[in-house]
């Protein structure tokens, strides 16, 4: 009997038909129960809030000498003293730690420079509400682990202290409003901690995007793929409690702002653009999971970290600005590549990008040959860079980016200036993190990306990194303590 092909057709639609509909109804299943994942992200998210006061381009009063505060004083906490002490104006007033003996050797570094000894505030989880509370101090500078950021910064805002807080500076949405809040109300500024946006190839491509060489910006490209498993992550004597660790349940990008933050100072975002929405995507885990489970297998003391849900490997963030522009944000520190934090610059005139590769310029469709580069570097570097780069280089801190980001910091504190990165920043560029949990949560499913500025963002003024007012902090020679002072 030959076969129908008209009737072949339609037994295969029905049988198709059938197919879908059991398809969708578990794929309907699937979503609604997603849908429910994280529903206080969502209402945060919609919240209602009003402006107090702008930050943004705010000129706090000048302070002729900043006395600063250290709270974490394990990872970054020693090396931020250290840079600190090369520079006119600042006295390190107090050092805190849940280890005594981390202040101990922090301590010996003041000593080295010459410095007298700093209070001391260490030995309980509690130490840190006397550092805030401490009216000796004008700024507190928070490197502990992520969940103590927006607790520490609320803290000492409302007691009259500025801020400088380590990457993420918040955790959750209803943190990131909580730091704009109280930064309005109290008139203290909020500077999240984004050594990146520091760094000499992303002030030149700022620069070089101010004087219009790429044109109207498009897309922008950022990323924090760093292998930190074997080196920090899993380490015994790595981050304190396994903090770090611990932080890797949560699925999503959960470092953005290494990447986002250039990206952003370039577009002008809080300043001319805002973000929209976003969507994000992460793979499975095929790393940690597996691993801790063979570490526990080899060391009990892994036994609290086996059988558990991390992160994905990579995290793939996209992004949509009101102005119609696109950002891709990656995450992965759990692979083994080359370290890279990709910064991708594209307009309708040029195109940059460093990391993995070496930084490279194109205005057309060929990269420029390295005297032309040369000539775009020597045109173009901002004055940020020529007044202390050399400088900051010899002193260190990721090449020089992190003194870089403290002199500047301590110049606006002490000539009245609104800061180069101010609470708005802060909240948005760690705001990615919860919102690309919701995200990955719900079948990467778009969501609001809130207006911190509260629609102020159309009038701000965007960072200059020329220096047209400041730029009169002296450095002090990293020889050591008895060296001459110099700009």
């Amino acid at each position: 009997m030959k076969t129908n092909r008209r009737n072949f057709l339609r037994t295969a639609a029905v049988a198709g038909a059938g197919t879908i509909t059991a398809a969708s109804v578990a794929s309907c299943t699937r979503r609604e129960k997603s849908a429910e994942a994280m529903p206080a992200v969502r209402e945060a998210v919609m919240a209602t809030h009003i402006q107090k006061f702008n930050m943004s381009g705010y000129a706090a009063p000048p302070l002729a000498k900043v006395r600063v505060g250290f709270i974490g004083l394990g990872m970054r906490g020693p090396g931020a003293v250290e840079r600190m002490a090369h520079i006119e104006g600042v006295e390190i007033v107090a050092l805190c730690d849940t280890y005594p003996d981390r202040v101990d050797k922090v301590q010996a570094i003041l000593t080295k420079f010459g410095l007298p000894e700093a209070k001391n505030y260490s030995g309980s989880d509690e130490a840190w509400k006397g550092l805030c509370d401490d009216p000796d101090i004008d700024l507190v500078y928070i490197c502990t682990p992520w969940s103590w950021h927006t607790p520490m910064a609320v803290r000492s805002m409302e007691a009259g202290k500025h801020v400088a807080v380590e990457v993420p500076a918040a955790r959750t949405v209803d943190e990131c409003w909580q730091l704009v809040e109280v930064s309005e109300r109290t008139n203290m500024h909020c500077m999240q901690l984004e050594n990146c946006c520091y760094d000499f190839f992303e002030l030149l491509t700022l620069n070089m995007a101010r004087q219009g060489l790429f044109g109207e910006i498009i897309h922008g490209e950022g990323a924090y793929i760093h292998d930190l498993r074997w080196d920090f992550t899993y380490d015994k004597n790595g981050y304190a409690d396994m903090w770090r660790l611990k932080e890797n349940v949560r699925n999503g990008n959960l470092y953005p702002t290494h990447g986002l933050g250039p990206v952003c100072q370039i577009m002008n975002i809080n300043r001319g653009d805002r973000m929209d929405y976003l969507t994000s995507l992460s793979s499975n885990d095929f790393a940690m999971g597996p691993e801790l489970e063979q570490l526990a297998k080899e060391d009990p003391f892994y036994a609290p970290y086996a059988g558990k849900s991390y992160r994905g490997n990579m995290n793939t963030t996209l992004v949509k600005t009101t102005l119609g522009r696109s950002i891709l944000i990656q995450h992965d520190v759990s692979s083994p590549r080359p370290y890279s934090r990709i910064h991708l610059i594209s307009g309708t005139k040029g195109f940059a990008q460093k990391w993995p590769s070496p930084a490279r310029i194109a205005l057309g469709h060929s990269w420029l040959p390295e005297d032309k580069m040369a000539e775009i570097e020597a045109q173009h570097t901002p004055e940020l860079v020529r007044r202390v780069g050399e400088m900051a280089k010899a002193i260190g801190g990721h090449g020089g980016m992190d003194f870089i980001m403290d002199w500047r910091l301590i110049d606006c504190l002490r000539n009245g200036l609104p800061l180069d990165q101010d609470v708005y920043d802060a909240a948005l560029w760690s705001v990615i993190a919860p919102l690309s949990e919701w995200s990955v949560a719900n079948r990467s499913g778009s969501i609001d990306v809130p207006d911190f500025t509260c629609g102020s963002w159309k009038g701000n003024t965007p960072f200059d990194p020329n220096l047209t007012a400041g730029g009169t902090t002296k450095v002090l020679k990293p020889q050591g303590s008895n060296a001459q002072l110099e700009v």
